[in-house]
Order: C-alpha cells, then structure tokens, then sequence
C-alpha cells in the first residue's frame, strides 16, 4: 500500500472590510503557513514514494488553491464545499476535516500548518488531531520515514525535542523549517489538464447539519478589521554612557522596567 499524506490547506483572505467576507481567487490566497507542510509533503513523496492528498474546506470558488497545489506536485485534490459549512468556527471546521480524511482513509500523515494568516489561532491541526485519535507533534521542522514509524525533530523554548511517533499520525510544520518551490508552467498545465478536484458536500460526509457551520460553533466572528500600529523611530545622541541612561530612564518612565 503506498504512503499516504494528507495535507489540509486554507484560502485565506488578503484584505478585510467593514463588508462579508467573499472568499474569491481575487481576494484570497494559499495560506502562507501552509506552504511548508504542502512542501513537507511533496519532498516526503519524492524521497519515500506514495501519494499526497490536498484537502480544503471553503466555497467553490476556493478551488484555485487545490489547483496551485496540484501544479506544484499534489497528486488529487478534494474540497469539502456545501452551504452547511458556512460560518463555521475552528470546532466546527476541525469536525467537517476530520469526517473528510476519515473519508480518504486509509492514510498515513495528516500535515497542517500551524496556523493561518487570518483568524491565526493555530486550533484546527491540534483539534483535527483529537477528533481522529492521532498522536501530534506541533511545529516539526524535521521528518524521517522508518516505516511504521517516523522521527520528528523541534525547537521550543530553546530545547531541541525529538520524537519517535507510531503511524497514522499527524503534525503541524513550522513555518520555517522549508522553502515552498514555485510553481512553474508544466505544472499549472498538468493540473488543469489532467488532474480534477473532487467535491464533497454534508451528505458525503454523513455529518448532521447542526455538528458544522455555524450551527455546530461555539464561537461567533462578530467583526473583523485591520489593525494599523503607528510606529516612530528616535536616535538617541550623546556618549554610549549617555544613550543607556537615556534609555533606562525611557524603559523606566514607561514602566517596561522597574
């Protein structure tokens, strides 16, 4: 049976308004923290062999970027995309991925980002996990296949962690830990030619409508809007005795240091 990775990406939204979120190719992109595990993903095939998976939940016309992943070396591509969905919080959408990759079973690696550039809570890879019953390891920056069990390697809090994990499995990637390639012509033709994206909707799923979407959330998103920090630089002149005096006294009067 080939090795199977699983990859879950989102479209996320470029530019935020007082207006509804319209996730379209004009106003979305590839989450840029998926990348890296898309690239994980692609490089684990070509060293080991097997197939990768793009799965995506998000309207119809979120496809673009299981098509972009597709030229980039995806091997099949499926959108999760039915009205049901809509509004759904990091719960909700943890639920409708899960049902999705037990759909695509068997499986091997599921691979997330560790976050996304819009909501950017970093939930959906940790609850995806629970829901499937799938040890975790959040923020790798190094795989090895040894079969039915792969090594990972991280950096948190300035320790270096290894661990031996027993298959299936899923991970989030740090985002740097590697360089996304590009995606060239051949690949775009290839994925528009000869490759399709399957569609599942809440019956293919055998999900109730009231476990998704906005029903099935716990959380609201009442507003979102852009934050824009005005920022000033001083250069401070004197002695470099002066300038640290300077300096404290600043840290000091702001109450950043007693």
């Amino acid at each position: 049976m080939k090795f199977h990775i699983i990859v879950c990406l989102k479209s996320v939204i470029l530019s935020m308004s007082d207006k509804p979120i319209d996730r379209s190719p004009d106003s979305c992109e590839l989450n840029p923290f998926d990348r890296p595990a898309l690239e994980t993903a692609l490089r684990m095939k070509e060293k080991y062999g097997g197939i990768v998976t793009a799965l995506s939940m998000g309207p119809e016309n979120c496809m673009f970027a299981l098509y972009e992943a597709m030229a980039m070396g995806v091997d099949q591509g499926v959108l999760v995309c039915d009205s049901a969905f809509a509004g759904a919080d990091t719960l909700a959408t943890s639920t409708t991925l899960a049902a999705a990759i037990k759909k695509l079973a068997p499986f091997d690696l599921v691979l997330f980002g560790t976050r996304t550039a819009d909501s950017d809570t970093g939930q959906v890879g940790p609850q995806t996990a629970v829901l499937l019953d799938l040890q975790l390891v959040t923020g790798v920056q190094s795989i090895e296949n040894h079969g039915s069990v792969i090594r990972v390697e991280r950096s948190m809090d300035s320790f270096r962690e290894k661990y031996e994990i027993f298959l299936p499995a899923a991970l989030t990637i740090h985002p740097n830990s590697i360089q996304a390639r590009d995606v060239g012509l051949i690949g775009i033709e290839v994925a528009f030619e000869d490759k399709e994206v399957k569609k599942w909707n809440l019956l293919d799923l055998g999900l109730s409508s009231d476990r998704v979407g906005e029903a099935g959330s716990s959380t609201r998103v009442n507003s979102v809007s852009r934050v824009d920090k005005e920022r000033k630089c001083e250069i401070l002149t004197g002695t470099n005795e002066d300038q640290i005096e300077e300096l404290i006294r600043r840290l000091a009067d702001s109450g950043l240091i007693g």
